[in-house]
């Protein structure tokens, strides 16, 4: 009977590593993603909302101006900022809303761009 001889224990024990080290370091990545993943969904969720009620409050108000600020809690990490612009329709505006979170410098943002009706104009 032949046994295993000491080169080749170290050189399978070498493999093993190498290939614990690489699955480490993808599932590291994965998860990384992962939370990159949730924060952008929840970024663009947050966008949506706040969207919707500046499309409200153009609409009811007639209020076109230019904004920003912070979400409440738990989204106190996100900013949002709303801005208005012209298009080539008189009577329609552009509004981008662009939602940001991270470290300052290196912003992750999700924006999100919708038309009003200029009320005046009908």
């Amino acid at each position: 009977m032949r046994g295993f001889t000491l080169l080749e224990v170290m050189i399978a024990t070498a493999i093993v590593a190498v290939a614990v080290t690489v699955l480490l370091g993808l599932g590291n990545r994965s998860l990384a993603v992962h939370d990159r993943l949730q924060q952008t969904t929840r970024a663009t969720i947050l966008a949506q909302g706040r969207l919707a009620e500046i499309e409200v409050a153009a609409r009811n108000e007639n209020s076109r101006q230019d904004e920003s600020g912070d979400f409440p809690p738990p989204d106190e990490r996100f900013q949002w900022q709303s801005v208005w612009l012209d298009t080539p329709l008189p009577s329609v505006r552009r509004i981008d809303l662009t939602v940001k979170w991270g470290e300052i410098g290196s912003n992750e943002a999700v924006t999100l761009t919708s038309f009003v009706r200029d009320s005046s104009s009908l």
